[in-house]
């Protein structure tokens, strides 16, 4: 049995990193709404209460049931967990007078409470809350302070329930990894035994177990998140998995055929199938980001509808869908605002008679790249940089027309093209190039040009839910520039967007 540690979703905006620290350490973790919380089982060694964007004072604060959890497991509130619990069980919380966020020190840290073992006097930990402990329930005993906060840290006696008022999760809690690690592994006594193999071998016997004899179809992409899955499927149930490549117009300039001529080498069974024109016809006058996403996930599953129906006993429609799409697309895991629509996430219509299966849906990218590494995947796959599922259509802003579709592949295999030509390609995690619905008056020759502006994006990040632009060389933006203007008819500026996410977000649509 797969021991984890769950950790309840109060809605903070580090849930997922959370999630993320505690898989580092090799230990399995889920995260689940703290309105559902799931009776545990022998497989639960400790639960974790996130953060949240409520007050606990506030009249519709979640308020969960911890009965079956407080004083059973060990058990560690960060932030809002803490406040809950000490409101919960007799202490008394305030709003504090001025809001405590930012960086701030531990001190008096006592150390012979296991979750502090190791922790430094004077640690840098980070504070996000607008309520304070003013004063603990009875049998609790603060462990650690800072200059304003009293009660920063506490333990119940006689239980192995903590409460935090900072966040370890984060980069700048130099320590929070050692904090987590005393909890996930001393405390909860988590064996650290959730690696890549661990989960390729699991997983495998899941998909053997899940599908039967039944015959699975994958929709590859070319990207890392379906290759993965098709290798982790292709591996269970061997020659019963038809991948199909889809063209839908909205590739990157000749990428259909250099991706299907990788595959060969995977010894994958693959269709490509030409639907672009299919494609652009549907998309026709459609400009809403969100209207255009769920055209092209409608004819995607069409697609997919009629080839299926050619495919004897297909009863599955395999999905590299992965964690960040799942959050940012539905709200699935606790209260979290919903952010864009993914094609690939939220079941498929009534009329499809295809079942799906998800090998990939509780990774994050990174992890998704050391399972494929652990699969013996090239490194010209794991390299990749990740490409929407909507393809260019997103990256087309409004409208999106075979001409606009054409500037924008031209433009953009330019940017890739000298990004692997520098030897920058591998130190950007995506980068990306846009077509403004604008136009930017220029000069060529002797003559004024009124004609298109593209941006160019890159960030740097390690799983999609947060992301720092690149400073990338200015002489390389200058070449970039300069090539893209001279040999993109259509095209007379160029751009480099410098925003980070939050707020904006990798893509512009």
């Amino acid at each position: 049995m797969q021991e984890k540690i769950l950790i309840l979703d109060f809605g903070s905006q580090y849930t997922q990193l959370i999630a993320r620290r505690v898989r580092e350490l090799n230990v399995y973790c889920e995260i689940h709404p703290y309105h559902h919380v799931p009776l545990p089982d022998a497989s639960v060694k400790g639960v974790i209460l996130s953060g949240s964007p409520f007050s606990v004072l506030d009249e519709n604060a979640p308020r969960p049931d911890l009965s079956a959890i407080k004083g059973k497991l060990p058990l560690l509130g960060v932030c809002y967990g803490a406040q809950y619990l000490a409101h919960r069980f007799g202490g008394e919380v305030k709003a504090s007078n001025s809001r405590e966020y930012g960086q701030a020190n531990l001190s008096r840290v006592n150390r012979e409470c296991p979750l502090f073992r190791s922790i430094s006097d004077g640690s840098r930990v980070w504070m996000s809350h607008g309520d304070t402990i003013e004063s603990l329930p009875p049998g609790c005993s603060a462990v650690a302070s800072t200059a304003d906060v009293t009660n920063a840290a506490y333990q119940v006696e006689g239980e192995q329930t903590f409460g935090i008022q900072f966040h370890p999760e984060v980069y700048h809690t130099t320590e929070g990894t050692i904090l987590l690690k005393n909890f996930v592994v001393d405390i909860c006594g988590c064996k650290q035994e959730w690696t890549p193999d661990s989960f390729i071998e699991s997983t495998v016997n899941e998909l053997k177990n899940k599908i039967g004899d039944d015959r699975v179809i994958l929709g590859l992409s070319g990207g890392v998140d379906s290759t993965v899955a098709a290798m982790l499927l292709h591996r269970a149930i061997g020659p019963r998995l038809t991948c199909i490549f889809v063209d839908n117009g909205l590739l990157r300039l000749g990428e259909f055929d250099s991706v299907m001529e990788n595959y060969k080498e995977l010894g994958l069974h693959v269709i490509g199938v030409d639907a672009g024109d299919l494609f652009l016809s549907r998309l026709a006058g459609a400009e809403e980001p969100e209207r255009k996403r769920k055209i092209i996930g409608n004819t995607f599953i069409d697609v997919f509808d009629a080839k299926a129906g050619e495919i004897e006993e297909a009863r599955w429609l395999g999905q590299g869908t992965i964690y960040p799409d799942v959050i940012e697309s539905l709200s699935v895991n606790g209260p979290s605002q919903t952010i864009k629509s993914h094609h690939n996430v939220g079941g498929l219509p009534g009329y499809m008679k295809l079942k799906i299966v998800e090998p990939l849906r509780l990774l994050f990218k990174d992890e998704v790249r050391r399972v494929g590494k652990s699969l013996g995947l090239p490194e010209k796959f794991l390299r990749r940089h990740p490409f929407p599922g909507p393809g260019l259509a997103i990256r087309v802003l409004g409208e999106v027309t075979r001409e606009k579709v054409r500037l924008l592949q031209e433009a953009d295999a330019i940017y890739i093209s000298l990004l692997e030509e520098t030897g920058l390609y591998d130190s950007v995690w995506q980068a990306a190039t846009i077509l403004l619905p604008v136009r930017s008056v220029g000069v060529m020759g002797d003559e004024r040009t009124y004609e298109n502006v593209v941006a160019l994006r890159a960030v740097e990040s390690t799983d999609g839910m947060t992301a720092d632009w690149c400073h990338l060389p200015h002489d390389f933006l200058a070449r970039v520039s300069n090539q893209i203007i001279n040999n993109v008819r259509g095209v007379n500026r160029v751009v480099y967007d410098i925003s980070s996410k939050p707020p904006a977000t990798i893509e512009w649509e």
